[in-house]
């Protein structure tokens, strides 16, 4: 019974495949019998670049043909144009300087054609495209003159038959990979391994042909690539395969390259170092460049030159970038981090031996971008770091060495100088002379970067000066805009360390103008600004952000700032107390310090701004052993690496702050006298320091005081103004009032076109209004009133 069932059910698969069978031959059916064959046998064939070339000739020349049957001069006129590309490509590819045989023979065939006198049997367009046609045709034939003398006389020439001898292949040279690798050294030949080669570069992309290569579980194409180097037949052909080997590598990345692949493309290139540093006669070209296919099998004695395609320093440019990532990518707060950055070392070694190599082989504007890399390395590391760095190559070297003897030819240990101020200067002289201009900019960045880092501020501001980089910077890409902004915070830093309040408070008021400074310093997104971007910008915004060991402290950062601040806008609210409408060192603070004052309970400081409030209305109360002692608190200025002598400065304004404060407050209200050793007693000062701040601020207009020099005591002068100059004051502040209502009304009516003078007047409504309500700095010359400059 099952078999019988076995049997129907045969039968019927049976009748269906003989009916799928018929329906195919039954729409097939209006096809020859040739054409169904080559249907059902056809199989992909690829070319080489002069069988395609060649082949479009002919068919080019076989239209042309055509043209000529049916007397077409515009579709002839076409197709001789076309005829000429073609035959540049042809030469290109060859690398001839003689015209193929098939192309004289065509010349030959227009020639005979055009002479013929066919004019009046054409119509008006195609009787102008016969001649335009006979013009160029005798003009393009001059040079080709003496090839078609020698085709006419003997026209029996066959065409190109050492062309179609140089393109067949040996039918040796087809072996599978198990016999490839399985035959002796001796036995394999160039062609052999070029095959396997294309085949390889072929099978990228190409499930298909991928399949044909039989690849093992986990293998890849660059593991492939990598062991035909092994069987290689000439220094030149294993180069042209290793760079295929780090082309493969970088292809198919999700986030970032994995370490040891990293670590393997790195050998690479230093492998290919060693073969073009050994073999001085090889020469890596551009990507652009196309050398001939068989230029690789040239032997080691060759007297010429050989080409070989290849980018280094794109390739060392897209190593940078993959370490780049992959510092963004790992967790900064584990180990794997930090061995990650163990292997930059390694990075630098590469890129040195690729500059020098670049600089002998003539190459300056290549070795100029590989010294920019060397310096976007080095210019943020101290000079501890740097020494740490020196140590541990070092000692990798040392283990190198201990494992084994190998043969390396050029060195894998980089070349430290003996401080990272004399390596900067080394490479940042070479960019300036060799780079472009992007390369320079970035450049005197990383220099005036370096310089603040080491303390030397003044080399630094005067390194940004000259440079205008200031006026240029947003014409910029955003990357070196995110190094500027990091520039300016690393200079304001140097000031504060150094003891310049202002210089520091101006490099990083325009870092803290919005709330936006971690975007500034590619330290992070703004959260709050996410709904207004796209993913795209969101990512892109991503990629820009610097791995966290290049980060510089916001905590830091931000005390420094607040600090500066408040020892610049406590002495100018002082001065200004009774001016409403004063103009502030730090619109931040003052913004604080309100939100702060309306606060009904004070809590313990936690922040640093809660630190930096505090300090500021125990300074503005005079109590300046507090103040100090609030900031003396904070713990970030532990990452200051002299710690005692910053803080030991910041004690010393506070004190200058708090005189300054107290002379603007007391003087002309409280007292008419002081005494120099009062005022050094009350605020733990020298005596000459007073006196030369005290003078400081006289010469500057600030106080209207003098000196006693015999009983060393500042006598304060009280300037009264009369009713005539009060009510002046008064008519010229409700003058400037009226004129901004004007102007408002004015702005009103017009829709926002009105002329923008309110502003300017109410600035200098402030300086009257000022000299009016606090009488001090005032001085009266004949009919003229002018006000001092508050520091």
């Amino acid at each position: 019974m099952y078999r019988l069932q076995g049997g129907s059910e045969s039968e019927d698969e049976s009748d269906f495949e003989k009916e799928v069978e018929s329906n195919n031959i039954r729409y097939l059916a209006d096809l020859p019998d040739g054409e169904f064959c080559c249907c059902m046998d056809t199989k992909r064939v690829v070319k080489p670049r002069k069988d395609k070339c060649f082949e479009e000739m002919t068919n080019t020349i076989e239209n042309m043909k055509h043209a000529m049957n049916i007397n077409d001069c515009v579709y002839l006129q076409e197709t001789f144009e076309k005829l000429n590309k073609h035959l540049e490509r042809v030469l290109t590819i060859t690398k001839s300087v003689k015209a193929p045989t098939l192309y004289i023979k065509t010349l030959v065939l227009l020639e005979d054609f055009l002479n013929e006198d066919k004019v009046r049997k054409m119509s008006t367009s195609n009787s102008k495209a016969f001649n335009s046609m006979r013009q160029k045709l005798k003009k393009n034939n001059m040079q080709y003159q003496e090839d078609i003398n020698r085709f006419r006389e003997s026209p029996d020439i066959e065409d190109d038959d050492e062309y179609e001898e140089e393109v067949e292949e040996s039918t040796d040279d087809n072996v599978s990979w198990e016999m490839l690798f399985s035959l002796d050294h001796e036995v394999i030949t160039w062609n052999m391994v070029n095959k396997k080669f294309k085949e390889i570069m072929a099978a990228r992309g190409s499930k298909r042909r991928s399949a044909r290569l039989k690849l093992k579980t986990g293998e890849t194409h660059a593991d492939k690539l990598m062991d035909l180097t092994k069987i290689a037949k000439t220094p030149a052909q294993k180069l042209e395969i290793l760079f295929s080997v780090i082309s493969a590598e970088f292809g198919g990345l999700s986030e970032y390259m994995p370490i040891d692949v990293w670590k393997k493309c790195v050998v690479n290139m230093l492998t290919i170092l060693d073969i073009i540093v050994k073999y001085y006669n090889i020469n890596v070209v551009d990507d652009t460049a196309e050398p001939d296919e068989k230029e690789t099998s040239k032997p080691v004695d060759y007297d010429g030159t050989i080409r070989v395609s290849g980018n280094l320093v794109a390739f060392l440019e897209r190593i940078e970038t993959e370490f780049f990532k992959g510092l963004q990518c790992i967790d900064p707060h584990t180990n794997e981090y930090v061995e990650r950055l163990k292997d930059e070392p390694m990075f630098l070694a590469l890129a040195q031996k690729i500059q020098d190599y670049l600089e002998r082989s003539g190459d300056y504007k290549g070795a100029s971008k590989v010294a920019l890399i060397l310096v976007e390395s080095i210019y943020y590391k101290p000079q501890e770091v740097f020494d740490a760095m020196k140590k541990m190559a070092d000692e990798e070297i040392e283990e190198g060495k201990e494992s084994g003897p190998t043969s390396q030819i050029v060195p894998r240990k980089p070349t430290f100088a003996g401080s990272s101020r004399a390596m900067m200067d080394t490479l940042i002289s070479f960019i300036y002379t060799n780079g472009d201009e992007r390369a320079k900019s970035r450049a005197m960045l990383c220099d005036i970067y370096q310089h603040a880092l080491m303390d030397n501020f003044v080399t630094a501001r005067d390194l940004l000066l000259m440079s205008h980089l200031q006026d240029n910077i947003q014409h910029m890409d955003i990357s070196t805009q995110i190094l500027f902004n990091r520039t300016m915070a690393q200079l304001g830093l140097c000031a504060f360390r150094v003891g310049m309040i202002n210089e520091s408070h101006s490099c990083l008021s325009e870092l803290y103008s919005g709330h936006r400074v971690r975007e500034f310093l590619g330290q992070g997104v703004s959260k709050n600004r996410d709904h207004e971007k796209t993913t795209e910008q969101i990512l892109m915004e991503r990629r820009r952000q610097i791995p966290y060991h290049m980060h510089i402290n916001l905590e830091l950062l931000e005390a420094v700032y607040l600090t500066c601040a408040m020892l610049l806008e406590v002495p100018n609210m002082a001065a200004n107390s009774h001016d409403a409408k004063h103009k502030s060192v730090s619109k931040n603070i003052c913004r604080l310090l309100e939100i702060s004052e309306r606060q009904a309970f004070t809590a313990p400081p936690e922040t640093i701004r809660d630190h930096v409030m505090a300090a500021t209305r125990a300074l503005t109360k005079g109590k300046f052993q507090e103040a100090f002692s609030v900031l003396n608190s904070l713990d970030v200025w532990r990452l200051f690496k002299n710690r005692d002598s910053v803080l030991n400065m910041v004690k010393a304004r506070i004190k200058e702050v708090a005189l300054r404060t107290y002379l603007f407050t007391y003087s002309s209200s409280y007292y008419k006298s002081l005494s120099l050793d009062e005022l050094a007693k009350m605020f733990d000062i020298s005596e000459s320091q007073v006196h030369s701040i005290v003078s400081k601020m006289m010469i500057n207009e600030e106080l209207t005081a003098k000196w006693d020099q015999p009983t060393q005591c500042i006598i304060f002068h009280e300037v009264q103004h009369n009713r005539l100059q009060s009510l002046a004051f008064q008519i010229t502040e409700k003058l400037s009032t009226l004129a901004e209502s004007n102007e408002s009304a004015m702005e009103s009516r017009n829709g926002g076109a009105g002329l923008d003078m309110s502003s300017r007047r109410r600035d200098n409504s402030q300086d009257y209004a000022a000299a009016a309500s606090g009488n001090r700095g005032l001085q009266m010359d004949g009919s003229s009133l002018t006000r001092g400059v508050s520091a």
